[in-house]
């Protein structure tokens, strides 16, 4: 019975890592942990890869052990639908971002940087198979 009640314990006292909305401040994190952003261009309402993207890979219970311990998460939503409209603010620092990094409009976009925002990998698409296949590959570039 211990053992089940520390499995919950530690299955609720994990926490998913927070994806930024702002690269300034993810560059600053990224100073502060020495760790690689990655940055992820969506059409969260729209575009069904963006979609099968966030329910296999990001939701992965792997990969957020993986991106909570090792990456800075940013993510660039564009979505279409009035009622999940951004704010003013968010769709001005977004449309800063795709001016930076995805000037033609790739859904789903996905780039590995590092602190100071030089791009290190870049998927265009559907990145991997599934969420091991990706951890693969993001732990060979950093």
């Amino acid at each position: 019975m211990n053992l089940l009640v520390m499995m919950v314990s530690a299955w609720f006292s994990f926490t998913a890592p927070a994806w930024l909305h702002s690269m300034d401040q993810a560059k600053k994190v990224s100073h502060e942990k020495h760790t690689p952003i990655l940055i992820n261009f969506s059409g969260s309402d729209w575009c069904g890869p963006c979609i099968k993207m966030e329910k296999q890979i990001f939701e992965n219970p792997e990969f957020q052990e993986y991106a909570a311990q090792n990456l800075v998460l940013v993510n660039a939503d564009f979505p279409r639908l009035k009622k999940n409209q951004l704010p003013k603010d968010q769709i001005a620092l977004n449309e800063k971002l795709a001016e930076q990094y995805n000037k033609t409009g790739v859904f789903p976009l996905t780039l590995l940087v590092n602190e100071d925002g030089k791009v290190l990998k870049r998927w265009e698409g559907f990145p991997a198979k599934d969420a091991q296949a990706f951890l693969t590959q993001l732990k060979s570039i950093h």
